[in-house]
């Protein structure tokens, strides 16, 4: 089987995951999965391998990451797992599991924090008037 390379992206995280045949082991940046991330975010990023266990069981998943923040890297990661086990299975129902459960599994949320603007302390804030 020819390795499968994937990239997910969520606010400001990257990350590209490489599907190998192996037997299931699931590591980011070179960690496993439970000790890069806290018990709340592995989940979110396990939930793609717990809906495709028939395929996520037959290969490994190595994913590097960087950007953004926890929150952000998790869900970057989630979904390159996603894309990559849709690709590896070939199989329609899969991708519509994914679909049906959450449609983010397999499409990026393309937004991010508004940039700031040149005197304002937020980028839509404005000064407050006090002439009363």
């Amino acid at each position: 089987m020819k390795p499968i390379h994937v990239s997910g992206r969520r606010k400001r995280a990257i990350s590209r995951a490489t599907l190998t045949q192996g037997k299931g082991d699931v590591r980011i940046n070179g960690k496993a999965l439970d000790i890069y991330f806290s018990e709340v975010y592995a989940l979110k990023v396990k939930e793609p391998l717990i809906l495709a266990d028939e395929v996520a069981g037959k290969v490994d998943i190595s994913v590097n990451v960087f950007g953004g923040g926890v929150n952000a890297q998790a869900e970057a990661a989630r979904l390159a797992i996603a894309r990559a086990l849709v690709e590896c299975s070939k199989d329609k129902s899969l991708k519509e599991r994914f679909a049906e459960y959450d449609r983010h599994l397999l499409v990026a949320d393309t937004r991010y924090k508004e940039a700031r603007k040149p005197n304002r302390s937020k980028a839509r804030a404005k000064r407050q008037t006090s002439y009363r």
